[in-house]
């Protein structure tokens, strides 16, 4: 691979675009596992790794492959964010300690979310349908459907308010534009 193309090793974006030095620090009450599928792990896509490395109080656990079933942490006060059932538009009375969010493309999100016994048993956070920006790094399958750091933001909006979701809007933002700069074909 010539120097052109040379990948950060971190965000995974060429590094002519490297993200790394604009990610920003947001720290929230609300723990973060992001149980990501094993395909995801190095795609520069991966919306989910940018909220982590954004996300002190988060954590990454992968699932699938050779790695076999996700083994989850403790999910004492947890919720799982899902686009099932009625859509919250304010933040649940106890809010949860601990927001589980599965970071895959939406056909592995539903077998993961079948798969994996202990996230059938969580309440479930659905947030209403939004409007989607036009740039995106990848095709959503439907209306509504957004990436990782996307509905992070948004459950973090309602349980925490803009402070914690208005700097991963922006990086979102940002590896949008860094994408599109390489000559990266991105949906409409």
């Amino acid at each position: 691979m010539d120097d052109k193309h040379a990948r950060c090793p971190r965000c995974l974006f060429q590094q002519r675009v490297c993200l790394c030095a604009a990610i920003p620090t947001v720290a929230t009450r609300t723990r973060i596992v992001i149980v990501r599928h094993h395909l995801e792990r190095w795609r520069s896509s991966n919306s989910g790794r940018l909220a982590h490395f954004a996300l002190p109080n988060s954590e990454i656990v992968e699932h699938g492959g050779e790695l076999g079933t996700a083994v989850l942490p403790a999910l004492d006060g947890a919720w799982l964010l899902f686009p099932e059932g009625e859509p919250r538009v304010r933040a649940p009375e106890p809010p949860p300690r601990q927001l589980v969010v599965l970071d895959a493309t939406w056909s592995q999100a539903r077998r993961m979310y079948r798969k994996l016994a202990p996230l059938r048993g969580l309440p479930i956070l659905r947030l209403p349908d939004a409007a989607m920006p036009a740039a995106r790094l990848r095709e959503s399958p439907a209306p509504g459907r957004v990436s990782t750091i996307e509905a992070i933001a948004r459950a973090l909006r309602l349980l925490e308010g803009d402070a914690a979701a208005a700097p991963l809007e922006a990086l979102f933002a940002l590896a949008v534009a860094r994408s599109a700069s390489t000559g990266r074909n991105l949906p409409d």
